[in-house]
């Protein structure tokens, strides 16, 4: 008796025989047989999905062992596919019937075969068919083949986003943990479809859609394509859509952040303009606005900083990349703005506001204080009893590594003497050399101060020959330490760049440094660093302008 009432009777076997007579319609005869008993198909499908919702998938496999077949059928039957709701109908039967979390092969199977018809119904083998191959049926209706599948994906997507928006199926209101498992479903079924344009508001109802679970409910397999759709820029979201996707999947950022770091090491690129321009297209920097979306972008590139021995040009792209996320987040309104301890950490406050700090903001004649602050904080900071472990000493190294305009700007106010040396050496030598083991930093900044010197003692000189610069150049074709080489050769391109004598001598120097030693990568990262940071700052001394541009057209062909 409750079996009665809780399991509408359906005349299942009645169906299934009419299915296997009418085939796929291909006669006359069977046509008009479809025809005839379509208003009620309709209904029987409407009650077979009521049946299937209230059962679940495995009971009702278990009472009806031939709805697979049924369903099968019908949906390869191009008239009952067309009338009125029936493809609809024929789709929620399907996703009911898809195990969410499949137990053995036979479930695995059931699964594929449910994608593929699924596919099927959106996805016809005449979707892009000649107006002469077309079914008779659509050729009867008046529409190609194209326009009659566009426009039932177009009717079936503004349902589910309808049935999505109202968390209910078929206008009834179901439980959490059932209206969980359908929008796994339906978003299953989304992804064969995913790069249909007409899908897009569906993917992006889905993305938003939270379930008041804390287990993720949409599939890993429709996150993981929707990612690489959008990566590989098949599909259009709003920022805020894939900003949700990025949040509910951790997976997709940390594929979306490689994916950038893959894309600018594959490809030539000539300005830090450009470096930036794709940083802004991959919505990283704007996502990061968020704590949780900063902090795991900020890990990868941690990590890749550490496998690759600290190049310049990975240095470049995480400072190119910090820049643009502090203009999004200074940008933000006030009540939407997280703290700057979100996403630095917490102990080394003062040191991020005073890095935080962009040159702009500072009249020049207050760079040198500025910069004698950073110092001294970073060695209060190092040469605390509490820092005694590696990774504490990587923090705040990669914390200043990150702001390295600061740095750029410190070794130009050092050769311009417009600055305490002592307190910037110390810092430029700390940033080439943060370990200190066997006095490893203390013999760096003694090397410094030794090039800085000499420096010092030609920068006034008009009249300069490279012989002049010999001692320099030949501490940079030293391969003892590469630290050293690094700091010395930064110096000597300021000392180039920014003295009087040093623009005679720049082009043939540089060629010296890029022939002779390893450091013309390191000497290009930071050349097309400065004349970044001089189209920011409208530098005026356009002397200096024009012979940064012609050193950047002459590396660009070497490194």
């Amino acid at each position: 008796m409750a079996e009665d009432t809780t399991v509408p009777k359906l005349n299942f076997d009645y169906w299934l025989d009419k299915a296997i007579e009418w085939g796929q319609a291909t006669t006359l005869e069977s046509q008009k047989d479809v025809c005839l008993h379509l208003p009620q198909l309709q209904e029987f499908l409407h009650q077979l999905y009521e049946t299937i919702k209230l059962l679940g998938s495995t009971v009702a496999i278990q009472q009806f062992p031939l709805i697979g077949q049924l369903l099968g059928r019908l949906c390869w039957n191009p008239f009952v596919i067309g009338y009125d709701e029936s493809q609809k109908t024929l789709m929620l039967c399907l996703c009911c019937l898809y195990s969410s979390e499949p137990q053995n092969t036979v479930e695995l199977k059931a699964n594929s075969w449910i994608r593929s018809l699924l596919c099927h119904l959106l996805c016809s083998s005449k979707w892009e068919s000649n107006e002469a191959e077309t079914s008779t049926f659509i050729s009867a209706l008046g529409y190609t083949s194209a326009d009659y599948y566009c426009r039932l994906v177009k009717n079936m997507v503004i349902s589910l986003v309808t049935e999505l928006r109202e968390n209910q199926f078929n206008g009834l209101k179901i439980q959490e943990s059932t209206s969980a498992s359908r929008v796994n479903a339906v978003s299953i079924f989304c992804v064969p479809l995913i790069t249909l344009p007409d899908l897009t508001p569906l993917l992006e109802t889905l993305l938003f859609y939270h379930g008041g679970s804390s287990k993720e409910i949409l599939s890993s397999e429709f996150l993981e394509a929707v990612n690489e759709a959008f990566l590989k820029k098949k599909i259009s979201l709003s920022e805020s859509a894939v900003f949700s996707l990025w949040l509910r999947h951790l997976p997709s950022l940390e594929k979306a952040t490689l994916h950038l770091l893959d894309q600018l090491f594959s490809i030539r690129l000539n300005s830090l303009e450009e470096v930036a321009q794709v940083i802004k297209d991959s919505l990283l920097p704007q996502a990061a606005s968020h704590p949780a979306i900063f902090r795991i972008v900020n890990e990868i590139f941690k990590n890749a900083l550490m496998e690759t021995d600290g190049t310049s040009e990975v240095m470049t792209i995480i400072q190119v990349f910090t820049h643009l996320f502090l203009q999004t987040h200074q940008n933000e309104y006030k009540q939407h703005k997280f703290p700057l301890k979100a996403y630095f950490p917490y102990h080394h406050q003062l040191l991020v506001r005073a890095l935080i700090r962009r040159p702009f903001e500072l009249p020049t004649a207050y760079w040198s204080q500025h910069l004698k602050h950073i110092s001294d904080m970073v060695k209060a900071l190092v040469e605390d009893i509490n820092i005694s472990s590696l990774i504490g000493l990587f923090e705040i190294w990669y914390l200043v590594a990150c702001f390295g305009e600061w740095l750029d700007i410190a070794a130009e106010q050092l050769l311009k003497a417009a600055v305490e040396p002592d307190a910037v050496l110390w810092l430029l030598a700390f940033h080439y050399c943060p370990k200190n083991e066997n006095q490893q930093r203390t013999q760096t900044m003694v090397e410094a101060e030794a090039v800085y010197n000499h420096l010092m003692k030609l920068f006034s000189c008009a009249d300069l020959s490279l012989k002049d610069l010999e001692a320099a150049v030949h501490r940079i074709r030293g391969i003892e330490q590469c630290c050293n080489q690094r700091l010395t050769a930064h110096l000597l391109t300021y000392f180039l760049l920014f003295s009087p004598g040093g623009h005679k001598l720049a082009q043939e120097c540089m060629y010296h440094i890029t022939e002779t030693t390893d450091a013309g990568k390191e000497v290009y990262n930071l050349l097309i660093r400065t004349a970044y940071r001089f189209n920011r700052s409208g530098e005026e001394n356009q002397r200096t302008v024009k012979l940064l541009n012609e050193l950047l057209q002459k590396l660009t062909l070497k490194v």
